[in-house]
């Protein structure tokens, strides 16, 4: 059986994503063919920039299992590899690699070198080798396009449950804990520092978060910044750091997942330790108002 395309970055795998994919499936089934989703691991213009930290909502194996969730059926592109054919050339893959039999694009969709195959392209392109071709229209919260761009802008302002709502479910983030300085256990506040590697976006400031370690799911606050008050970094990227409520485990080297649920403050520069420390107080109290009316997942 052939297969009915799309074909994008799909960066979030967000609500507007997901209109997508459910208007593929009914495209697929009324041309009798399968439907499959082409996507790149990470999005061209990050693997292209000179400054690509911080700039993906899903990472690949991120993406990957939000796909499966989904129940998707999908193939990742290599984009070193397609790079530079020409927009006929990607399309005569899709007819001979793919077995295309049409093909959904979404409103902002270009391809090939250069991003030289627009829309106009590909209609002609179809329309020659009789397959179906068409255009999904922006999917709208409100008056405002879904995109992964103003959900990327949405986490850059602290504003999570708006960024929530566009994903379909919370932001979250994975990392692999690694030692830090200590100072939280010092302060009776320990926190697991997660290496999430440079691509993935941090939103900066002190968060109430669901954490998961192993199977287990627990309350906690999140700090993502340059420690202003000790051991102040002169980074690029910034710190992450999460306190776990009501665990006392040691988990270095274990990779834990954490999503947001809301943002509590910016990160501040306190006059000394005590001063953190009565915050850090507060941070905890506010988490778990916050995080007491949440059901997880």
């Amino acid at each position: 059986m052939k297969n009915f395309i799309t074909i994008g970055t799909f960066d979030g795998v967000h609500r507007g994503h997901q209109h997508l994919f459910n208007l593929l499936e009914t495209r697929a089934a009324l041309h009798r063919s399968k439907p499959l989703i082409l996507y790149f691991a990470l999005p061209p213009k990050t693997l292209q920039s000179p400054h690509p930290e911080m700039s993906v909502l899903s990472l690949p194996d991120e993406k990957k299992n939000l796909f499966k969730k989904l129940g998707l059926r999908t193939e990742m592109l290599d984009f070193a590899r397609i790079r530079s054919l020409s927009p006929q050339q990607f399309f005569n893959r899709l007819l001979n690699h793919y077995n295309c039999a049409g093909l959904l694009v979404g409103a902002d969709f270009a391809f090939g070198k250069n991003r030289e195959g627009s829309a106009v392209f590909l209609r002609e392109a179809c329309a020659h080798k009789n397959i179906p071709f068409e255009v999904s229209p922006f999917y709208k919260e409100g008056y405002e396009k879904i995109s992964s761009s103003l959900i990327r802008k949405l986490l850059a302002q602290g504003n999570i449950p708006q960024a929530n709502a566009l994903l379909g479910r919370p932001y979250e983030l994975t990392g692999r804990v690694i030692t830090g300085h200590k100072l939280g256990r010092k302060l009776g506040y320990p926190t697991a520092n997660l290496d999430t590697g440079i691509f993935k976006i941090l939103p900066l400031g002190v968060f109430a978060v669901k954490v998961r370690v192993g199977t287990q799911i627990y309350d906690g606050f999140c700090n993502i910044g340059f420690r202003p008050t000790v051991n102040t970094l002169t980074t690029i990227l910034p710190l992450v750091e999460v306190h776990i409520f009501n665990f006392k485990q040691s988990i270095y080297g274990r990779k834990i997942t954490i999503w947001f649920y809301q943002k509590l403050r910016d990160e501040t520069k306190f006059d000394g330790l005590e001063a953190l420390k009565l915050q850090l107080a507060q941070d905890k109290q506010e988490a778990a108002q916050v995080l007491q009316y949440v059901v997880f997942p």
